[in-house]
C-alpha cells in the first residue's frame, strides 16, 4: 500500500499545523527531508526530536518530529508526524517536499480507512471518530467517544452472539435431516427471540434522540400579538433579530435563525401573532404561523402573564396539544393577572423575555420533553442513519423469524432470517460492509483524518 501524507490540522494560519505521513516508506521519507540528531528511522516508536526540515540544503523550519511504529500507531502502518509553526505557505511546503520524495496525497478519511482496514478500529468506532470531530455539544461528544471506544460494537457484538448460538442450534437440525440428530431444543426459542427483538429496539430507540443532537429542532415561537414572540427570539440569540414594537401585528412574515439553548440547537421561527384580522398581508403572516406550528418538532407557546387568558390564547392551546411544547408565561417581571390554575400542561415556564430570567431552565425542559434528560456524562450512544437501517433491516427480519415460529411453520424460514439478520448486523460492524459502504462512509471524513 502506498505511503500517503497530508496536513492534518485546519489550513489556516495559526500557532501550530501538522503534516501527517503513513506507509512502509514513512521512515525513509523523513530521513530525507530531517536533520535532528537521530535519523528519524532509528527512533523508537512513541518518541519525539526536535530538528529541522531540509530541502536542497536550505532550512524550511524548525520542527518536532514523531515517530510511530507499526502496528503501534492510528494506522497500523509506519508513522510520521512533523509539527511545524503554523503559516499555511509553509506546512503546504512541507507537504509537497514529502510528496517529491514519494509519498501520495491521501484522500479525505484516507488515515482513518486504513486504521479500519489493519483491524484497529471497527467501522462503528471510525464513524466514533467523525461523530467526535462533528460534535457540537457535551451530550454529541460523550456519545461519539463511547461510539469510537466501541460501546456499540460492543452492543452489537452480544447480541450478534445470541442470534449465532440460536441459528448454531437450529442449522445442525435443518442442515442434515437425515442423520440421527435430535430434534432441534425450542423450549425458550420464542422467548429468546423476543429477548433480542427488546436489544434492538433499545439500540433503535437512540437514533431519533441523536438526530435531535446533530440537526437540531425546528422550533416556533407561536402566540398572540404583544405577548412577547420577537423579545423572546432576541433574548435567545443575544442579538436583535427580529423588530420589537408596541404595536400589534408587527411581525408579518417568519424570521428564522439558529441557536444553541444547553445542549440544544434551536432552528427557530418567529411567526405572526395568531388572530382574526382583515389585513390581507397580515392573514398571509398567520397562515404561515399555522403551517410552522404544524411542521414544527418544538412549539414555545408565549402568552403575557400580565393579561388575562383570550379566546385567541385557548385557541392556541387546543392547537398545540398534540405537538411537543413548552408553554412560556411571558413578562414574570410585571403584576401577575394570568390565572396558571387554567393551565393542566407541565411544561410550564415563567420567564421574562426582556430580561431573560428563567430562560436558564428552558434547556432542562427541553431535555425533559424529548426523553434526553439525566447527565450528559452518561455514555447512551446516539446511532447514526446507517447504522439505524442495519439496525431496523435486523429487527424486522428477527421479527419476522418471531412470527414464523410462533405459527408453527419449519423451523428452515426462522433459520434464514436469523442469518438475513445476522449479516445486517455484521454490515453494520464492518464485518460484511461492502466497499462502496466503506468508501462511502470515508470520504466523509476530511483530508487528513
Amino acid at each position: 500500500m502506498s505511503t500517503i501524507a497530508a496536513i492534518s490540522t485546519p489550513v489556516y494560519q495559526g500557532g501550530l499545523a501538522v503534516i501527517r505521513m503513513s506507509g512502509e516508506d514513512s521512515f525513509r521519507i523523513a530521513d530525507n527531508i530531517f536533520v535532528g540528531k537521530t535519523a528519524p528511522s532509528e527512533m523508537a516508536g512513541y518518541t519525539c526530536q526536535y530538528g529541522k526540515i531540509v530541502r536542497r540544503g536550505r532550512t524550511l523550519d524548525d520542527v518536532i518530529l514523531t515517530v510511530f511504529r507499526a502496528p503501534h500507531s492510528y494506522t497500523g502502518e509506519d508513522t510520521v508526524e512533523i509539527s511545524c509553526h503554523g503559516g499555511v505557505y509553509l506546512a503546504r511546503e512541507i507537504l509537497k517536499l514529502i510528496i517529491e520524495n514519494g509519498a501520495e496525497p491521501a484522500p479525505a478519511g484516507e488515515f482513518t480507512k486504513r486504521a479500519f482496514l489493519s483491524g484497529k478500529l471497527s467501522l462503528t468506532q471510525a464513524e466514533g471518530v467523525l461523530d467526535i470531530i462533528s460534535a457540537n455539544g457535551e451530550r454529541e461528544l460523550v456519545s461519539a467517544r463511547a461510539m469510537r471506544e466501541g460501546n456499540l460494537s460492543k452492543n452489537i457484538h452480544a447480541v450478534a452472539e445470541d442470534m449465532i448460538k440460536i441459528s448454531g442450534n437450529l442449522a445442525a437440525w435443518s442442515d442434515y435431516p437425515d442423520e440421527d440428530i435430535p430434534d432441534a431444543d425450542t423450549t425458550h426459542l420464542g422467548t429468546d427471540l423476543s429477548e433480542i427483538i427488546n436489544r434492538l429496539e433499545h439500540i433503535l430507540n437512540s437514533y431519533d434522540k441523536g438526530k435531535i443532537l446533530r440537526q437540531g429542532i425546528d422550533t416556533a415561537i407561536i402566540g398572540r400579538p404583544n405577548v412577547g414572540k420577537s423579545t423572546l427570539m432576541n433574548q435567545l440569540l443575544g442579538y436583535r433579530r427580529s423588530i420589537v414594537t408596541e404595536n400589534a401585528g408587527t411581525t408579518r412574515d417568519v424570521i428564522e435563525e439558529s441557536v444553541r439553548v444547553g445542549d440544544f440547537v434551536l432552528k427557530l421561527s418567529d411567526t405572526a401573532g395568531i388572530r382574526d384580522t382583515e389585513d390581507p398581508i397580515e392573514c398571509i403572516g398567520v397562515d404561515l404561523a399555522t403551517q410552522k406550528l404544524e411542521n414544527s418538532e418544538l412549539v414555545l407557546a408565549v402568552f403575557d402573564s400580565s393579561e388575562e387568558l383570550t379566546d385567541t390564547d385557548r385557541e392556541i392551546l387546543d392547537r398545540i396539544k398534540s405537538k411537543p411544547h413548552i408553554l412560556l408565561l411571558n413578562k414574570s417581571d410585571l403584576p401577575e393577572k394570568l390565572d396558571s390554575k387554567y393551565f393542566s400542561d407541565e411544561n410550564i415556564l415563567s420567564v421574562s423575555a426582556e430580561t431573560g430570567s428563567g430562560l436558564e431552565k428552558l434547556p432542562e425542559m427541553i431535555a425533559d420533553l424529548f426523553k434526553l434528560g439525566g447527565s450528559s456524562d452518561t455514555a447512551e450512544i446516539y446511532i447514526n442513519e446507517r447504522q439505524r437501517s442495519q439496525v431496523s433491516k435486523a429487527l424486522d427480519y428477527v421479527r419476522l423469524a418471531l412470527t414464523e415460529y410462533q405459527s408453527g411453520i419449519t423451523l428452515d424460514a426462522v433459520t434464514v432470517y436469523m442469518d438475513e439478520a445476522l449479516n445486517a448486523l455484521l454490515e453494520l460492524t464492518g464485518e460484511r460492509a461492502t466497499e462502496a459502504v466503506v468508501n462511502n462512509l470515508f470520504e466523509r471524513f476530511c483530508v487528513g483524518k
